[in-house]
C-alpha cells in the first residue's frame, strides 16, 4: 500500500478524534497535536493488521491515551512550567455555560470517560478495553463525572421539583 495514501487516509479519519481526546487528556492544544503526530507516526512505522474498522479505531484511541498519559507522567513536565502560570492571574472568567467546559474541568479519569461515551459513543465495556481498566470501575467513573457535571452546571435541587 502506498504510505501517502494510508498517511492521509489515517488523518482523514482519525486525526479529530485523537486530538479531542488528547485534548481532554492534556488542555493544551501544542501538546494535543504532538501527541496526534506522534501516534499517526507510530502507526505508519509500524505494521498493524486488524480485524475491522472498529478494531483498528479502538487501537489508535488507545494509542493516544497512553501517549497522553506517558506525556503527563514525564520528568520534564514535572520540572517545567508554562509562561502563562508566572505571569499575574487574572480575574477568572464567566463560564459560557456549556456542556463542554463543564466536562474539562473535570478530573482527567472522569473527563476521559465522559468523552468516550457521550462524544465518541463508545459503550462502557469498550471504554474498558480502551483505558485498559474494568467496566464496573468505568460505570463508577461516569456516574462520579456525571454527578460531578450535574454540580458544575447547578443542576435542580431535588426539593424544587417536588
Amino acid at each position: 500500500m502506498d504510505t501517502n495514501r494510508e498517511a492521509e487516509r489515517l488523518v482523514g479519519a482519525y486525526a479529530d478524534a485523537i486530538l479531542r481526546l488528547s485534548y481532554s487528556y492534556l488542555k493544551n492544544t501544542a501538546d494535543a497535536q504532538d501527541v496526534c503526530q506522534t501516534v499517526f507516526v507510530k502507526l505508519l512505522t509500524e505494521t498493524h493488521s486488524f480485524e475491522s474498522g472498529e478494531h483498528e479505531r479502538a487501537y489508535i484511541l488507545r494509542m493516544a491515551a497512553n501517549a497522553c498519559k506517558d506525556l503527563l507522567k514525564s520528568p520534564w513536565r514535572k520540572r517545567t512550567c508554562g509562561l502563562d502560570t508566572v505571569l499575574e492571574v487574572p480575574a477568572p472568567e464567566a463560564g459560557d455555560g456549556s456542556v463542554l467546559a463543564a466536562v474539562n474541568q473535570l478530573p482527567a479519569h472522569y473527563r476521559t470517560a465522559i468523552y468516550l461515551f457521550y462524544y465518541e459513543g463508545y459503550q462502557a465495556a469498550e471504554i474498558g478495553k480502551i483505558l485498559g481498566i474494568p467496566t464496573a470501575t468505568v460505570h463508577t467513573r461516569l456516574a462520579r463525572g456525571r454527578a460531578r457535571l450535574k454540580d458544575i452546571l447547578g443542576g435542580m435541587d431535588d426539593e424544587r421539583s417536588v
